[in-house]
Parts: structure tokens; C-alpha cells; sequence
């Protein structure tokens, strides 16, 4: 046993305990509380890590964890939890108050306040914050916002003690973001606040600090909370914007184990306190959460506002802008993209959808001329940060994702918060969003509150492919409305007919079976039996046979899409299989272990969310974001100083630890991941899936993703079971009604 162990001891869980003080903080994140200390204990200095909120020097931690081993910088220890006892003599005082720990003092007023107050400072800062203002530089106001930062830092101390046995330490901070200093009271009176309010709880979880505290199974606060958290878990896992109220009822009252009754009384009380919206459609009875409810009903209402108010351009004025686009570029346009150019300019709301190979592009192209020649101001906008690069690259003008457009910021409990909204609108004349079949309730109300009166408003995307992660289904409720000027192109041109991909792909679309025998194109078919041989395939082809036969670099061209995560063709075990096989362990290469994942140097991996913070630089200039969908390759990891080196294309990023959650593997994605974004060479696994799964608009999706060549693996009868179920999952929404009654 070494010198260190012998200092601590072991508790009953498993985990080394050790006392001291907190010599210097080398480090500290102070979204995520992650800290990096020098701690002295009785004998012995070592390093501690781990998340460390409002830890400061000088103070006296009993800290519990493990022992680990850093390969660059030796023996460390990683604390899973800790204890904090304030200082309590004189000197240690002043050093804790020295060190910031208490923001408004620094080392000039620490000495002073210690000096003044000695062993009693604590006291006199928490419970007599006047007494501060008797020192010469500190007035009243000051002293009251001294003993609301102290008593903030044991607010938190405290919350993180009572959550401990119930949460991490990262979901500890995040309550106490939200809630503050009354965190554990507030908790105690309705632990079902925490589920309401912090992502990451669940009720399940509410639901066990209740019973702690003898909380009755039909309590007003517990049912209501139930009612809100099958609204809520439905409109994140199913894409429901609202329920039916007889399954509300009949989900509600099977996971709270309570009778009906207690259920329509909480609907009543919910009501009233206006968290719970009603409206019948189609002779059924829907529920809402207050913020669903009034998002349907703002993007119904502007979105008519929109198109009645915009001013009208004469036909013969649209005929001339079009005659000279035709000359100006030598084209002439088909029947339906004349009528896609003449409507988008004749009225305030415009769909244009279409498959790949129809010419969409070449509209938006011809929109851009016309209403630039108008002098009119034109943004271009998409739901992720890789659709609006493809966006910009089709257009040659700058394209934004929406949140970008929108001017987002994080507001408090980590929240999205749009600086563009109704109080500060956008200044553009004409909006034109790009892939809005990725557009969910939430997005589209924020889009359109941003938007002026009299602007216009272009909405592209392709019906035909998956819906929105987010709750609704914008898109189509929009187009099944028919309330606004519509347009499907469903001409391939002749350039596009050339392409396996994409008469495949309309063939999908149509329920037909898609050409899976030619040898010689850009779509190929390999039959494998099992879903081994599958997954065995395909690393095989993204190691050695595509870089054979078209050169090495092809395989950073390469995206494999899954239907699904699991099995042994989907994207947990390709990432696995793929990493091993392309980017295998080796000692020159450096690893950050997060949760069930290995992150290692060489590594493809994706940012899952937008991140708008992230600083950047390439060769030429620097920049911030890094977007949902965004592909990079991991090129160094430095575990001291906590952060990955990586690179998005040209984008080079030090990214934090603390933002590990955002991030993982690449080399396979789900469809659902590859939306908005393509790839020169896809790669698809066709095996036995979730019924749910095996759908046309999938697999349309899917294929739809590739530029230069697709590849599927796997058996022709899977294939065939997508293309024949052209069932799309029901979402619950009114959007469709709402936007009907405008007509």
C-alpha cells in the first residue's frame, strides 16, 4: 500500500476517503464545476479532479473517489463526492477569503474583513452583512452582495450534500442552477419540481426522493407532476405536440397507480393554473401543455399574418424577372419551377417541396437574383449547421442555421435563448429555410416570432423524409393544411436520371423496388445472410476494398447510416467494430475515457447538439460554433489541461471535457443523425430492425444522404420490407386544423 492510501480509508461503498486542504486550484469550469486542485493532506501533496463546485483554496474537503493513473502526468485522484468544513482559524480564514472564493473579495478587503472580524468573519458575513459596511470601502450595497454570493456558495455546499445520494455531481449543479439557494427546501415540500424543470430527472427519480419523505401516491403535486411528465416524455420520445385526453388519462393513472378520478381533478386544477391547454379537433379531445399549446397557435396565427400582409407583385413584373433570369443564364425553366418562382414572389408564404434531382436549387438560385434586384434583404437559413453549409455551397451566399439566424445564447439552467424575437425582429425582407421537414413546433415558433410583418417567407424541404427529431410535423401539417400557395416538383432532369441514386431513390419513394443489380453505377447492392456478416462487410469495405479501388483518401468519404443503434448492424457496435479496426489502440495514440465510450486520437466523431460558444480558427481567419451534425477527427487529447484538439473540416476546436456528453463516434450514425447533411459514399446496413424502423421514408432518407455512391449490405428482403411499409409514425398535433380554420 502506498504512502497516499495509507493516509485515507476505506468506506462502505468502495471509495478511498482522504482529508486536507485545498492548496491551488489549477483549474476550474465554472459551467460544469469541473476543478483540477492541489491538495495538501496530512504528509503528502497529490492532485485532485473531478466536478468541484465553488471549491476555493484554503478550505478543508474530506474527499471520496479512486486512485487513477494519468499516462503524462502520474497519480491522480478522481473525487466522485466531498464534504466541505469551513475554516475556522483566523489564517485559514483570510486565505479562503483571499483566494475569490467569495465573489466581491479579493485580497485588499479579505485582509481587511479578518482583521476586523477574526474568527467570527463567517458570522458576521452570512447573518450581519451591515457590520461589513463599518470598513472603509465597503458600502452597504456591496455588503449585502458579499453575504448573497457567501451564502450562495453554501447554498450549493448544501445542495450537493442532500442530492448526493440521489444524483451526480453534475445533476446536483444543475439543480441549484435552477433553483438556487432554496434548492433543498423547495425539493422537500414537491420533489416533484425537479422533474418538471431539470432535464436529466426523470419522475421515476422524484418519484424516490418522495417517498423519503412519506409523500401519499395521490397527492395533488405528485399527479399533476404525472399528468406534465407524459405530456412532456411523449413530446420528446414520440414527437407529440399534444394527447388525446382518454390515453393522457389512461397513461397517467397506469404510472402513478391512482384512480381516474384523482386524474380529472388534477386536469382541473392544471387548467386553472394555466400549465395545461384543451381543444377538440376531429371530434377528439386533446391535452397541451401551456408552451405547446400556445407555440401550435403562434405559428398558425403569423404564419396567416404573414401571407395576407406581404404586398403583391404584378404578373406581368413577375413574368419580366423570370424572362430575364432565363436570359441572363442561358436556361430555361420548367413548367413547375416557373410556377414554384412566380408563387414564392406573388405570396407572403410559399412550400416548395421535391425530391433530389427535381431542381429545387435552381429555384432558390432564381429567387435569390430577383428579390436582391428588388433591393429586397434575403436570409438564408436551415435547421443544422451541415445543412446550412450545403445551403451556402448551392447558393454561393451565406447561409445561417436557424438558431445562428435567431442570435441564440444560453440563459439560466443551460436554456436556449433567442435574442431575435418579437421585441427585436430580424431585419430581413424574405426568409428562405431550407430541409423544413427538420423543423419541430418549438423551432418554427421561434423562427416566426423573429420575423417582421409584410416579410416573406420561402419553405423548402422534402415531405417524403422522416419527420422532425422535436415534437410536430411542420412541414407536412403545413402542406395538408392547404391553406398556402404549394408546389411539388416531381420532374428528374435528364442530368439526374443518370444517376442510380436518385431514380432509385424516387423509386423508394413511390413503393417500388429499387434497381439492385447493377454493377457499373453509383448504386450497389451486396447480399449478406446474417447481421455478422453484415457488420464484418462493411468494416471491410471502409477499410480495404473502397480504398483499393478508388484511392486512400476515399475513406474519409465514407458515412455509414443505420437504421437503428442496436444490434450487431447498428451504429453502438459498428463504432466499436469501425474504431478497432480503423483507428485501433496503440500506445503512441492518447485516450479520454467518458462514460462507456473510448475517445481516441485519430478518432471521427460528431457533435450532437449546436453549440454557438465553441471558438474556432483555420488558416485564414477564427470564428465560433460548431453545430449539431458537424464531423470532425480527434488530433490531440490533453488530460491535464482537460480538453480534445479537433478538427471540423478546416475548423480547428479545443473542446472541453465538460462538453463530452455532445459528442460521439462517427464512423456510423443513425438516419435520424444524417439528417440535413450528405456524404459522398453511404453506406447501409439492411438487417433485422425495430418494426417501427423498417419504413420507406427511412430508408428514402437514407439513401437520399449520398452524393457520388450508396452501397447497401444485407438481405433484398429487407429492402423490400421498407420499401412496402409506408407507414409513418402518427404525431399528435393541431397544426393542421388550426391553420385550415385561416383559410
Amino acid at each position: 500500500m502506498s504512502e497516499f492510501e495509507e493516509q485515507g480509508f476505506m468506506t462502505e461503498d468502495g471509495l478511498v476517503c482522504l482529508e486536507g486542504t485545498v492548496e491551488r486550484v489549477i483549474y476550474y469550469n465554472e459551467e460544469n464545476a469541473y476543478g483540477i486542485c492541489e491538495f495538501a493532506m496530512a504528509k503528502e501533496m497529490t492532485t485532485i479532479v473531478g466536478t468541484l463546485p465553488y471549491v476555493g483554496e484554503g478550505e478543508h474537503l474530506s474527499v471520496f473517489g479512486r486512485w487513477v493513473h494519468n499516462p503524462k502526468y502520474g497519480r491522480q485522484f478522481r473525487v466522485e463526492r466531498f464534504e466541505k468544513q469551513l475554516p475556522a482559524d483566523v489564517d485559514s480564514i483570510l486565505r479562503y477569503l483571499a483566494s475569490g472564493a467569495v465573489k466581491g473579495i479579493g485580497v485588499k478587503r479579505a485582509a481587511k474583513i479578518v482583521d476586523e472580524f477574526g474568527e467570527d468573519t463567517f458570522d458576521v458575513i452570512e447573518n450581519h452583512p451591515e457590520w461589513l459596511a463599518q470598513i472603509p470601502g465597503i458600502s452597504r450595497k456591496k455588503a449585502e452582495e458579499i453575504s448573497e454570493n457567501f451564502k450562495a456558495e453554501s447554498g450549493m455546499r448544501s445542495t450537493m450534500l442532500f442530492f448526493r445520494e440521489y444524483f451526480g455531481s453534475a445533476l446536483s449543479v444543475k439543480i441549484y442552477k435552477t433553483f438556487g439557494p432554496d434548492s433543498v427546501a423547495m425539493t422537500k415540500e414537491n420533489p416533484y419540481i425537479l422533474c418538471d424543470h431539470v432535464d436529466g430527472i426523470d419522475f421515476a427519480k422524484a418519484d424516490n426522493i418522495a417517498s423519503k419523505y412519506n409523500i401519499s401516491r395521490d397527492s395533488e403535486n405528485r399527479v399533476m407532476s404525472g399528468i406534465l411528465y407524459v405530456l412532456n416524455k411523449n413530446s420528446h420520445g414520440n414527437g407529440h405536440v399534444c394527447l388525446p385526453v382518454d390515453e393522457l388519462t389512461q397513461a397517467s393513472a397506469q404510472l402513478l397507480g391512482v384512480e381516474n378520478d384523482a386524474i380529472v381533478n388534477a386536469y382541473k386544477k392544471l387548467i386553472i393554473r394555466e400549465k395545461l391547454r384543451i381543444m377538440k379537433s376531429d371530434g377528439r379531445t386533446y391535452a397541451f401543455t401551456k408552451e405547446a399549446y400556445d407555440a401550435e397557435q403562434y405559428i398558425a396565427k403569423k404564419l396567416d399574418s404573414l401571407d395576407r400582409l406581404c404586398f403583391r407583385i404584378d404578373y406581368s413584373d413577375i413574368e419580366r424577372f423570370i424572362l430575364r433570369e432565363e436570359s441572363k443564364f442561358s436556361i430555361t425553366y420548367a413548367p413547375l419551377q416557373r410556377k414554384a418562382i412566380s408563387m414564392a414572389l406573388e405570396n407572403g408564404v410559399m412550400v416548395l417541396t421535391g425530391g433530389p434531382g427535381t431542381g429545387k436549387t435552381t429555384v432558390v438560385r432564381a429567387l435569390l437574383n430577383i428579390f436582391e434586384s428588388m433591393d429586397m434583404r434575403v436570409a438564408l437559413a436551415a435547421p443544422t449547421g451541415r445543412a446550412a453549409k450545403r445551403l451556402s455551397e448551392s447558393t454561393s451566399k451565406e447561409a445561417k442555421t436557424i438558431h445562428r439566424l435567431l442570435e441564440m445564447e444560453y440563459g439560466e439552467g443551460d436554456r436556449a435563448v433567442f435574442m431575435r424575437d418579437e421585441h427585436n425582429l430580424l431585419d430581413e425582407n424574405v426568409i428562405i429555410v431550407d430541409e423544413a421537414s427538420m423543423i419541430d413546433n418549438a423551432l418554427m415558433c421561434a423562427l416566426l416570432k423573429a420575423v417582421k410583418p409584410g416579410a416573406r417567407m420561402v419553405i423548402i424541404g422534402d415531405s417524403d423524409q422522416l419527420p422532425s427529431v422535436g415534437a410536430g410535423n411542420v412541414l407536412r401539417d403545413i402542406i395538408a393544411s392547404q391553406r398556402f400557395a404549394t408546389v411539388t416538383l416531381n420532374t428528374i432532369f435528364r442530368q439526374a436520371q443518370e444517376s442510380l441514386i436518385v431514380t432509385n431513390s424516387h423509386a423508394i419513394n413511390e413503393g417500388r423496388m429499387p434497381d439492385l443489380t447493377s454493377k457499373n453505377k453509383d448504386f450497389f447492392f451486396l447480399h449478406r445472410s446474417s447481421d455478422a456478416e453484415i457488420a464484418h462487410t462493411i468494416a471491410d469495405l471502409y477499410k480495404n476494398r473502397l480504398p483499393a479501388s478508388y484511392g486512400a483518401e476515399t475513406v474519409n468519404k465514407i458515412q455509414v447510416i443505420t437504421p437503428s443503434r442496436r444490434g450487431e448492424a447498428g451504429t453502438d457496435n459498428l463504432n466499436v467494430l469501425l474504431q478497432g479496426s480503423l483507428n485501433p489502440k496503440d500506445k503512441s495514440k492518447r485516450e479520454k475515457v467518458f462514460r462507456d465510450k473510448v475517445f481516441r486520437e485519430g478518432d471521427r466523431v460528431m457533435q450532437t447538439k449546436n453549440n454557438y460558444d465553441i471558438e474556432w480558427e483555420n488558416a485564414s481567419r477564427s470564428g465560433v460554433g460548431i453545430f449539431n451534425g458537424d464531423i470532425g477527427v480527434i488530433c490531440e487529447i490533453d488530460q491535464t489541461e482537460q480538453y480534445m484538439e479537433i478538427l471540423f473540416d478546416d475548423r480547428r476546436v479545443l473542446y472541453d471535457f465538460s462538453l463530452l456528453e455532445d459528442l460521439e463516434h462517427a464512423y456510423a450514425v443513425t438516419v435520424h443523425k444524417s439528417q440535413g447533411s450528405e456524404y459522398p459514399i453511404v453506406i447501409i446496413p439492411m438487417y433485422s430492425c425495430p418494426p417501427m424502423l423498417m419504413t420507406r421514408n427511412l430508408l428514402y432518407t437514407a439513401v437520399t444522404r449520398a452524393q457520388e455512391m450508396v452501397i447497401l449490405v444485407g438481405r433484398e428482403d429487407y429492402v423490400q420490407k421498407m420499401v412496402e411499409n409506408d407507414r409513418k409514425a402518427q404525431r399528435y398535433t393541431c397544426l393542421q386544423q388550426r391553420l385550415a380554420e385561416k383559410k
